[in-house]
């Protein structure tokens, strides 16, 4: 049996598609078990124990060029769990036995639109991957994701918070995310640094190089309890630094993602998305912070502006409740 899945991004999502790894390895122990993604994701399964191999969507590659390579490796099965235009035409040139899951657009789109509910259950994304793969006769084992982290990697972690926090707990923010609806203003942020700080924690700000320089201003509110990983590491550096953190802050974002597959407990603003779409931190100890408002949802994954302008869902989030239920998370 050669098993291929496909998710292509973003982060998040492809650490959504670890539970289903662990179990068709569990059970198809002697199967070959590829993911099929983009150059730029493939750092958060490259260290995963239950994969053989990693195929790569290059960026300018064809599709044509994609599906003579994939031909060659003779898959058996193939998951599509992307389910976009690409992945679509992917499965009329590859041939094999592809499958996919129901990505539930008709239903999301009517909650975005109307506000009308009609999704049948709150199954998480990460158990409806499995819908692609019934008939190799998988379930969820009720664990959270998955994040392998190379020894490498973990060793210039620890050398960087030597440098930084040494040996004391610490609380880690994640002030990026990709769409600007989905993060929480800037001084929000920058308060709750300094209340942390003022309460005797240490606190390290994690993220991308976008979020460099918001980074540094949440570490200079912290001082001196306060340093920024922010653009320093990539997924598994940032995965190293927050296993050791007590507690990780975020919006609905990928690092939100990497906390919960490195088992950090997570405290998780969201706002323009809810939890019918099925991404809240996956079996893992959480907290979620967000208001009923009857704007929402107004995105499936954010956008670059509020429709409404006020942008209240995030903005009426107090700095003090975060620290609240940060402390609550680390205790």
């Amino acid at each position: 049996m050669r098993i291929l899945v496909v998710r292509f991004s973003s982060a998040g999502d492809v650490l959504l598609v670890t539970p289903l790894l662990r179990a068709l390895r569990r059970r198809h122990a002697t199967a070959h078990l590829a993911v099929l993604t983009r150059p730029a994701f493939a750092s958060l399964i490259s260290h995963n124990p239950h994969i053989s191999a990693i195929e790569l969507v290059e960026p300018r590659a064809s599709l044509r060029a994609l599906a003579h390579r994939l031909e060659a490796n003779a898959y058996t099965h193939a998951l599509d769990l992307q389910g976009s235009l690409r992945t679509r035409a992917l499965r009329r040139l590859v041939r094999t036995r592809w499958s996919g899951y129901g990505k539930r657009r008709w239903a999301r789109e009517l909650l975005i639109r109307t506000k009308r509910d009609l999704y049948r259950d709150s199954t998480p994304e990460a158990e409806r991957f499995f819908e692609a793969a019934r008939v190799l006769e998988v379930t969820p084992d009720g664990d959270p994701a998955e994040l392998g982290i190379a020894p490498e990697i973990e060793e210039r972690a620890a050398a960087w918070l030597g440098e930084g926090p040494g040996d004391q707990p610490f609380l880690a923010l994640a002030p990026g995310a990709a769409h600007l609806t989905k993060r929480w203003p800037v001084r929000r942020w920058e308060t709750l640094a300094r209340e942390l700080a003022e309460a005797g924690h240490a606190v390290v700000a994690v993220g991308g190089s976008a979020e460099a320089e918001l980074g540094r201003r949440i570490a200079a509110m912290a001082a001196p309890r306060g340093w920024s990983a922010c653009g320093a590491f990539d997924f598994q550096g940032t995965g190293a630094i927050v296993r050791r953190a007590t507690a990780l802050a975020s919006g609905d974002t990928g690092v939100m993602h990497i906390a919960t597959a490195v088992r950090t407990p997570v405290v998780a603003m969201f706002g323009p998305t809810v939890s019918r779409f099925g991404f809240l931190p996956y079996r893992a100890r959480a907290e979620v912070l967000e208001r009923d408002l009857a704007c929402r949802p107004c995105s499936a994954q954010g956008g670059p502006r509020c429709p409404l302008g006020h942008h209240s869902c995030l903005r009426d989030i107090a700095p003090a409740e975060v620290r609240i239920a940060l402390e609550r998370m680390a205790a």
